[in-house]
Order: C-alpha cells, then sequence, then structure tokens
C-alpha cells in the first residue's frame, strides 16, 4: 500500500505568530518538519499543504512538494483532504508542522496498524505523570481493551476520584493516519458538539462512531505552539547537531 505524508502548514497562528517560518538552526521550522519527515524513508510521497507562499518557497527551496490551500479550513485534517486530487496513495498521514523532529519508529508503528484491514484512522500516544497530565495544553486519551480510542480531552481523564491507585495517564499526539476514503468524507461532515467545546478535531471521528486505533511511542513530540516551546526546540536542534 502507498502511503503518502501531508504536512499542513497554516500561515496564521494565535499564541506565536508566524511559528512555522520561525528560525530553528538555520532552517525554518516548517522546513525541519519537512526534512525530519522525508528522512524517515517511509513515505512514497511528503507534501507540504498551505496557504503561504512564504512557506511554499521555503519548501520548493529544498526541493520539496507544495499543495496550495485555501486559507480557511476547519483543521488540519481538512486542509490536507483538499490536497487528495494530488496524491496516489492509500494511507494517509497528516503530520503536524510545528512538530520539527519526527521519529521514524513512532511512524512506522502508526503505519503498521493498518496491518489490520479494519483499522480506519490511527493516531499516537505517549505516558504522562499526573502533574503533566492537569496541563489543559496536553490532551489526554483514553482507551478500550483494543486500544481504540474512548474519549480525548484537555481535562484529566480518568478522573482518580479515590485517589488510592496509580493512574497511567496518556497524552494524545497529534499525528493522525488516514485510510484515504475516511480522510475524503471527513470535511463533509459538520463539527459535533463535543469538538465544539473541547476544540478537538478527532472529537468529529468518535462522535460520528468511527474507531481511532492508538499505538503508544516513547517519542515525546515538541510542538511548538509558544516562544517557549521554540526556545526549547532550539536547544534540542543545538544538542542534536553537536551530537550528529
Amino acid at each position: 500500500m502507498k502511503s503518502a505524508a501531508l504536512i499542513p502548514a497554516r500561515f496564521a497562528s494565535t499564541r506565536l505568530p508566524e511559528k512555522l517560518i520561525q528560525d530553528l538552526g538555520g532552517k525554518s521550522v516548517i522546513q525541519r518538519t519537512y526534512e525530519s519527515t522525508s528522512a524517515t524513508g517511509l513515505f512514497d510521497e511528503v507534501w507540504v499543504v498551505t496557504d503561504s507562499e512564504t512557506i511554499q518557497k521555503q519548501i520548493l527551496d529544498l526541493g520539496g512538494k507544495v499543495f496550495f490551500s485555501q486559507k480557511s479550513h476547519e483543521s488540519g485534517s481538512d486542509r490536507i483532504a483538499e490536497a487528495l486530487s494530488e496524491i496516489d496513495a492509500e494511507i494517509i498521514v497528516n503530520v503536524q508542522g510545528d512538530e520539527p523532529f519526527q521519529d521514524k519508529k513512532s511512524l512506522e508503528d502508526l503505519l503498521n496498524l493498518f496491518d489490520d484491514a479494519s483499522v480506519e484512522v490511527a493516531s499516537l500516544y505517549f505516558s504522562i505523570t499526573g502533574e503533566e497530565a492537569q496541563n489543559p495544553n496536553a490532551v489526554k486519551v483514553v482507551l478500550d481493551d483494543q486500544s481504540n480510542a474512548l474519549y480525548f480531552s484537555r481535562s484529566i481523564i480518568p478522573f482518580n476520584r479515590e485517589k488510592t491507585n496509580e493512574v497511567s495517564y496518556k497524552k494524545h499526539v497529534g499525528i493522525y493516519a488516514y485510510r484515504r476514503a475516511m480522510l475524503q468524507a471527513f470535511p463533509s461532515w459538520p463539527k459535533g458538539n463535543l469538538e465544539r467545546i473541547e476544540m478537538l478535531e478527532q472529537l468529529r471521528l468518535l462522535e460520528r462512531g468511527i474507531k481511532i486505533r492508538m499505538a503508544e511511542t516513547l517519542h515525546q513530540a515538541i510542538a511548538i505552539d509558544t516562544a517557549e516551546d521554540l526556545k526549547r526546540a532550539r536547544a534540542y536542534w543545538v544538542d542534536f547537531a553537536s551530537k550528529g
């Protein structure tokens, strides 16, 4: 089965303006994301899907592929679905543009979930402490005994009512993989009530009864949403480059 990584790259951002073109070790954040995704060697195609001529030029300068999208989309998954007219692949992976350090094993484990023909959507999580679980910016997920997501929330789930048991909290990693037909259908569905409340696109799937198969990863990605995140990413890059 052919697979493609699509990287949604909306230019506008609220907490860190123009975050995708911020410098990260001599290249922009989005260039680092594109390069680390391509370097895994897992995908038949890697595309950046953007509404920005600046981002388009930066990726083309690397010899990459770009799909120029509309400016207005409800989510990253809605944005990449628009690009399917140019993509010849059965499995589509939505790689977040603001996560510049992609991990090969994690993405490989994600793709391997589709060896099960019943899987239509898949994603990743890693374990976190109770202290981090209190942070509403850390999206938590709870699973059934088949490793399908039961619910995602910015609130702490599960709630440890009696405080007598150790709880393993799971933080969602915002990378999604879809079978082509599922991603094509996704934009036609209106936002559900839970998606509007939590502002989490994956709840649109759960509200329609679509199962999301989850795999654990040990890779704790750096997602760049704030100036502090960018500072951490730059420190990580300096350490990484010095070892390479």
